[in-house]
């Protein structure tokens, strides 16, 4: 996003009532529409999609409702602890806040390679 672009400053907070799902959902799919229709296509305006309060609680939401939610993620923070001590809107705000300052450093990812059937000797990664 250039340096210059305005931040989404009257986002809604998200502490909004539920119902960020159909919205999201819409606009992932007319981003994907624009992009098959024209594929060299630029989104210079993404940042401020991934900043809006709803698409943090879609994606929170998302990870709430994995198999593997119960499980820390590469920070040591479960979805309980988040829910239980910290507050999801509290922990979705100061992420926000984070990423628009810059100061958000997402951690590395970690991978394994793992063989495929059939000893072709190939390896997929698991994220």
């Amino acid at each position: 996003m250039p340096k210059d672009a305005p931040l989404n400053g009257g986002a809604a907070s998200v502490e909004d009532p539920e119902g960020s799902d159909g919205r999201v959902s819409g606009m992932q799919t007319k981003l994907h529409r624009w992009a098959a229709a024209d594929p060299g296509r630029r989104f210079d305006d993404l940042f401020n999609f991934v900043l809006d309060p709803m698409t943090l609680r879609y994606a929170f939401n998302r990870v709430a409702g994995n198999k593997g939610a119960r499980t820390a993620g590469m920070d040591g923070v479960t979805v309980n602890h988040v829910e239980e001590q910290i507050g999801v809107f509290r922990f979705l705000d100061d992420l926000r806040t984070s990423l628009k300052d810059g100061s958000f450093r997402p951690q590395p990812v970690r991978e394994r390679k793992i063989p495929k059937p059939g000893g072709s000797g190939k390896v997929g990664l698991r994220i």
